[in-house]
């Protein structure tokens, strides 16, 4: 009988519990925003040093791999943490079932946000 009382009415009722989920969403979203916390200092205080650069003098600068790394994880790190963030919200105030379309569509675009942004790093840092 004591177990009973922790569940809610409709887990006792399904018999299923929690779904255990929402604690892995949410340390995904703390881990992520976590990684994001330097890599954002590092971008700012890259973008404020080479502030009165030229093009050429910011080509060169992402050509680095130490600077092509960080900028592609920072990539990943915030495009990851955006769909999560989305997601949450999306699950909070849309509620029918366009709710699934909507978080799908938002994942693969912040997916294809990364890929791109990837990409153009690469493409700059690998460029000869």
């Amino acid at each position: 009988m004591s177990g009973q009382r922790r569940r809610s009415p409709l887990g006792i009722a399904n018999g299923a519990g929690s779904a255990k989920h929402g604690v892995e969403h949410w340390w995904l979203e703390r881990v992520t925003a976590l990684a994001l916390v330097p890599l954002a200092v590092w971008l700012i205080a890259s973008l404020i040093a080479h502030e009165n650069g030229t093009y050429g003098s910011a080509i060169a600068w992402l050509k680095t791999p130490t600077v092509s790394i960080l900028m592609i994880l920072l990539l990943i790190a915030l495009f990851y943490h955006t769909a999560l963030g989305l997601q949450v919200v999306i699950e909070d105030y849309i509620h029918s079932k366009l709710k699934i379309l909507v978080v799908a569509a938002t994942h693969l675009g912040c997916f294809a946000l990364a890929v791109a942004g990837i990409w153009a790093t690469l493409r700059i840092g690998l460029r000869g």
